[in-house]
């Protein structure tokens, strides 16, 4: 059973990390850091966290001189896209693109922000928290979507599982409260696609493994109790296997995938709809014909 342990065991072992997945699997993207703010940016981000009431802050924001900005002007500041989310180094278990306080700033003390999620075949949101907000996440997209979330301290009994798990189908969602630890795994071999909306426009986001490991070395061998197996000379050698968020790294997943692509590929090959190897045209290389936007093309 998937869970926020065998999780963050995944994030932080040395082996069968994302590193040492199948170069065939498609490389996931994630969303990247927000590009520097320019003057003018800066300057509007203190003009509208400054405003004296909510309505100077939309005319600062939406109005020009005495009227309403109109056509793309408009548009630009009161429309959010969620296509084209650019990657994070490393990351291969899907994409994210979020509508904050930074990249989209209508939402300003709104108290509202949304991320949208395009996570890949065996796609991972690995363990993390949101600091300031709650989140109510619905998948419009996929199936089987498993996701669990561990509470604050003192929740059940000594030795009892604190995690509360379960499974997501299309429409249907779960609530993460505020500052709980909780994940998103889509156990499939199809794009999984999901909304979160989080009751701030500031949310913030923490990554449990990863952060962990960016504490002082004395402290991560203290607080997991192996100090045979992690220690200051190798604890670096763990810290470069942490995958970037959004990792791929199921192995089952992985390896259930692999052959459903090696049964659809021999039941091509015995129905004549590949012949002389012309399967293997530019989107096939490699065994490699999945493409740029999801799992597989349709042959």
């Amino acid at each position: 059973m998937i869970n926020i342990t065998n999780l963050s065991v995944l994030a932080l072992a040395a082996f069968g990390s994302v590193q040492a997945l199948p170069q065939n699997y498609p490389s996931g993207t994630a969303t990247a850091a927000a590009p520097a703010a320019t003057d003018d940016q800066t300057q509007l981000f203190i003009d509208l966290l400054t405003a004296p009431t909510a309505v100077k802050r939309f005319q600062r924001l939406l109005v020009q001189g005495t009227s309403l900005l109109t056509g793309d002007a408009l548009r630009a500041l009161t429309v959010f896209s969620f296509n084209n989310a650019t990657p994070n180094p490393g990351a291969k278990g899907g994409a994210l693109k979020s509508a904050n306080i930074e990249t989209f700033p209508i939402l300003t003390d709104l108290g509202i922000s949304t991320t949208v999620a395009f996570l890949n075949p065996c796609g991972i949101n690995t363990p993390h928290v949101h600091p300031r907000a709650t989140e109510f996440l619905t998948l419009v997209e996929g199936k089987n979507l498993k996701f669990g979330y561990v509470l604050e301290n003192g929740l059940v009994g000594p030795d009892k599982n604190p995690e509360i798990a379960g499974t997501l189908n299309k429409f249907e969602g779960t609530v993460f409260p505020m500052g709980s630890i909780h994940f998103q795994f889509n156990d499939n071999c199809d794009s999984a696609t999901f909304v979160a909306t989080l009751n701030s426009e500031d949310p913030g986001t923490s990554q449990i493994a990863q952060n962990f490991f960016a504490l002082n070395d004395e402290v991560v061998n203290a607080t997991l109790g192996f100090p045979r197996e992690i220690d200051g000379k190798n604890i670096e050698e763990f810290r470069k296997y942490i995958p970037a968020n959004l990792a791929q790294d199921i192995e089952v997943c992985l390896r259930r995938c692999e052959k459903r692509d090696d049964d659809k590929k021999d039941d091509y090959e015995k129905k004549g709809d590949y012949k002389n190897d012309d399967y293997k045209n530019d989107d096939y290389k490699n065994d490699d014909y999945k493409n740029k936007d999801g799992y597989e093309k349709d042959y």
